[in-house]
């Protein structure tokens, strides 16, 4: 029995409105942890704020943050996945369905990039990417919608050969641009290698990593343990506050690639918005995240 577009349908737009609800599991584990670590008192009335903020969102269902971004989907799609219908056309539809039911309503937040008009519809939206997974018979669908506070701070920057203390350097340089504003305690995502696009995504896949999950590589790892503690040496704090809990999370994914090595650097916020689902082909939706 193939999956049908119109389970696609239900399932994508239930996914956007967990995700605008309730935070993931390990990233209130994370807030949870900080609150009892966070040396500075008015940082750790933060986190208080945010985890009972975030408690009574998810109780009331409310949204926990006004900013509900605009929708971003990341689709695996097994080889030997049987689909029923138009998937893209699904998801779409998925989105109007939303805005039509959700309660408490959510506003126009796709914008045009240059006239900067909103609205809830527009070609490209919801902005969907495809990846292949050979020999499985399911589809895995991540939402992470994306807002302003952190979605501004986003960069990428090209090297040729760099040493470490050259990609380190950049990274802080992002951060510290960000300061505050990226609505700390951030997860912080790198790519580096590829070619210019493969990093950028390389760096969104690294903010969907669970908390506390390192790259097996073991140099890659160290890197993101040396950036996580150079980060929460800042002094930001959640929200700006003050304290050490700037950041939940550093991940870094790497690619092979030339002389020319781009570093990409992208950040989520501490709502760390993120649902994932599998859809196998006789109907079970199992919900992971």
């Amino acid at each position: 029995m193939p999956i049908s577009s119109q389970q696609i349908r239900s399932v994508t737009a239930q996914m956007y409105e967990w995700s605008l609800k309730q935070i993931p599991d390990d990233t209130r584990a994370t807030l949870a942890r900080f609150e009892t670590t966070e040396t500075n008192p008015t940082g750790r009335k933060t986190l208080a704020i945010m985890l009972e903020s975030s408690d009574e969102a998810k109780k009331n269902s409310q949204l926990v943050c006004s900013d509900v971004g605009f929708p971003v989907y990341m689709i695996k799609v097994g080889s030997r996945a049987r689909i029923d219908g138009n998937l893209r056309q699904a998801i779409e539809g998925g989105f109007a369905d939303l805005v039509a039911q959700i309660d408490p309503p959510i506003l126009q937040m796709v914008t045009h990039p240059l006239t900067h008009k909103r609205s809830y519809a527009a070609p490209g939206m919801p902005q969907i990417t495809f990846d292949w997974v050979d020999d499985a018979d399911y589809i895995e669908i991540t939402c992470s919608p994306k807002a302003l506070g952190s979605g501004r701070w986003a960069a990428l920057e090209i090297f040729v050969y760099p040493s470490m203390d050259q990609i380190e350097k950049y990274v802080m340089e992002c951060v510290l641009r960000a300061g505050s504003q990226a609505c700390p305690p951030i997860v912080v995502g790198v790519g580096i290698g590829g070619t210019f696009d493969y990093a950028a995504k390389m760096a969104k896949e690294a903010t969907l990593r669970a908390n506390g999950v390192h790259n097996p590589d073991p140099m890659v790892a160290s890197l993101e343990e040396r950036l996580l503690k150079a980060i929460n040496a800042t002094g930001f704090g959640p929200m700006g506050t003050g304290g050490d809990s700037t950041a939940m999370a550093v991940n870094v994914n790497i690619s092979h690639g030339h002389g020319f090595v781009p570093v990409a650097v992208c950040f989520n916020c501490w709502i760390n918005r993120r649902t994932r689902v599998r859809i196998n082909n006789d109907g079970e939706v199992t919900r992971y995240e």
